[in-house]
């Protein structure tokens, strides 16, 4: 009982907090079934009617679709290229020692200190100078670039936690350094790998300073988040039919994240563990 009395500020909390979550997530889900009238006359009513005419609008309006499929091929191809190149770099690093592998470890996270903004001017030129400006494969050799530092750093220390005698035995029994990487770290790193592809995930698919400016606001090529704002307009925006395209743009994101989450709890509880 005192136990119970003990935590009952901390209960609170946590209920308040969630309070203040869920509250804007239900007024941001009944505003995609109202109109804009049902919106600002009672904003946090249950909508009249549940019908899909705001999604159907939004989903037309700004070719929701061929958005999509835009940025699944550059969020995917930038993840394949993020792993592809941050596990190599992390089980090198993890199993260097040295003064350069700790200068090439502090490299990598200094990454953390550049923000992204500030490569903005020098990315366009580089666009401009390769020829792949306003085209979506220069986003997906571009994306994997600033994900580099938070990938290796979370790989690394993942890696580091593996034994050196599984090694040793895989190289005993003939196993090459490539062999190793893919049957003994990669399987024994999947909660860190998951880890990463989500944080990556989140990122890739909302991203839409560099997608605006590299590729444009081509309907042919563009990304969601750069086809949503067409939604809104100068003369009155139908603020439904934007919540609407919003939530659509989001199932994605809910997906991979219901797919990943339990991947990236074991990597939460495992990193406790060993602290």
């Amino acid at each position: 009982m005192k136990l119970g009395k003990r935590w009952l500020p901390a209960h609170i909390l946590v209920w308040s907090y969630a309070v203040l979550l869920i509250v804007p997530l239900y007024y941001f889900l009944a505003s995609a079934f109202k109109t804009n009238d049902e919106i600002f006359a009672h904003p946090f009513a249950l909508p009249t009617s549940f019908g899909l005419g705001n999604f159907h609008t939004a989903f037309a309006s700004a070719d929701l679709g061929l958005a999509v499929v835009n940025s699944t091929l550059v969020t995917v191809f930038s993840l394949v290229l993020t792993l592809a190149l941050a596990l190599p770099a992390a089980f090198a690093l993890a199993r260097s020692t040295g003064r350069v592998a700790s200068l090439m470890e502090n490299v990598f996270s200094l990454g953390f200190l550049i923000p992204t903004f500030a490569a903005l001017f020098p990315t366009f030129l580089l666009a401009a100078a390769t020829g792949l400006f306003h085209t979506r494969t220069f986003m997906v050799l571009f994306l994997p670039a600033t994900a580099m530092p938070l990938s290796v750093v979370i790989l690394v220390q993942f890696m580091r936690t593996i034994p050196r005698e599984m090694e040793e035995a895989a190289r005993m029994d003939g196993a090459s350094t490539y062999t190793t990487l893919r049957h003994v770290y990669i399987p024994m790193c999947m909660p860190g790998i998951a880890t990463v592809l989500l944080l990556n995930f989140l990122t890739f698919w909302n991203e839409y300073l560099y997608s605006l400016v590299i590729i444009g606001p081509d309907p042919a090529q563009r990304t969601v988040q750069v086809a949503l704002p067409t939604l809104k307009s100068i003369t009155g925006t139908d603020y439904g039919v934007l919540t609407a395209g919003t939530v659509l743009t989001l199932v994605p994101v809910w997906i991979v994240y219901t797919v990943l989450q339990k991947r990236m709890q074991q990597a939460l509880v495992s990193g406790a563990v060993k602290m």
